[in-house]
């Protein structure tokens, strides 16, 4: 049988040679569960920060200077074009970190001339014209080229006119470009909403709050407001292209305004575009204009991760349930596409 000692915290105690149980008396039993309350909240304080860290970076959020890539040219030389990459779908938190790099280009005084490379169907009315109002700042400043890629459509052609009439728009040859105007995606299950026996009816402060409700036909007055509201997205589209394009008038810019894609030769025939080429084409002729003889051409790299994943990039397309439920929120868009929602990828 062992024996059995107690012993008080900090109390020195001789254990005689023989097999002994010890009890530490007064030992606060609650230290254990407060270490690991202490632990969470340490973890929880470090985890926050990362994430606040994290968030920043995607969103382009941040006072340090971007990160630099060689593109083209002769590396090292003093003078330097930047290209500023816009792809995919013109939407936070993307719009913030273009906006950056638009800014950083704009400040740092080695940068003789930008070109602007669109890869997007577009995106948000408020997001494009966010770019287009930076883009305007910047070639009031330096000289601005640009260069469409796959699809500059929509959007992306409201923030190619933007550099103005001393800039010059190349398409590549599979390019496709145009569809100006604007969309609102919505559905109407009114009907089959009356087969199944469904009954929509929020309480609201006012005939038009609920407007865009999927479960019902719209009203007059409903669609004269979004018709008003339309008219003011479209109205400005036009007007950014007259301003932005010498060679367009304002009812030449209406009479391509169907909402048509346009090809790359088409665009050029109807003077959407100024020339077909490939970016180091475009490079080439900036270079020239601004008379460099030697230059170097990098971009700002976007290094896409997990949190890309989190806030803008889904690995799978929503579901129509999801689609018929963001379907909902009013969301005015320069897009080419009847359907925006989805579109749940950048390329």
């Amino acid at each position: 049988m062992p024996e059995e000692i107690s012993v008080s915290p900090g109390k020195e105690v001789q254990i005689p040679q023989s097999t002994v149980v010890v009890r530490v008396e007064g030992a606060d039993k609650r230290s254990f569960p407060r270490r690991i309350v202490n632990s969470l909240l340490s973890i929880s304080i470090l985890l926050n920060f990362w994430l606040l860290l994290a968030f920043s970076t995607v969103s382009g959020i941040s006072t340090d200077s971007l990160p630099e890539e060689f593109v083209d040219g002769t590396e090292g030389a003093a003078s330097r074009i930047a290209v500023i990459r816009v792809s995919g779908m013109i939407s936070p938190p993307f719009t913030e970190r273009w906006i950056a790099r638009i800014q950083q280009a704009a400040e740092d005084e080695t940068v003789q001339g930008v070109v602007l490379e669109i890869d997007s169907p577009g995106g948000f009315v408020a997001d494009s014209h966010q770019l287009y109002h930076e883009i305007r700042k910047l070639a009031e400043e330096k000289t601005v080229f640009v260069s469409m890629k796959r699809l500059a459509a929509s959007g992306g052609y409201y923030i190619a006119v933007a550099p103005g009439t001393n800039s010059r728009i190349f398409a590549e040859p599979t390019s496709w470009t145009g569809s100006i105007g604007v969309i609102i995606a919505r559905y109407n299950a009114a009907e089959l909403a009356e087969k199944i026996g469904v009954k929509v009816e929020p309480l609201v402060t006012g005939p038009l709050k609920d407007t865009l409700n999927p479960f019902r036909d719209m009203t007059e007055q409903e669609s004269a407001v979004w018709d008003a509201i339309l008219a003011d997205s479209f109205d400005r589209f036009v007007g950014v292209i007259d301003e932005g394009r010498s060679n367009l008038d304002e009812a030449a810019v209406r009479e391509l305004a169907t909402g048509q894609i346009y090809t790359a030769t088409q665009a050029l025939e109807n003077g959407l575009v100024d020339e077909i080429g490939y970016l180091e084409d475009v490079l080439q002729a900036l270079a020239s204009q601004l008379q460099l003889t030697e230059w170097e051409a990098f971009e700002y790299p976007v290094a896409v991760g997990l949190l890309d994943s989190l806030v803008g990039v889904r690995s799978e397309p929503p579901s129509l349930a999801e689609q018929f439920l963001q379907s909902t929120v009013p969301a005015p868009m320069y897009f080419a596409s009847w359907n925006p929602l989805a579109l749940h990828r950048r390329y």
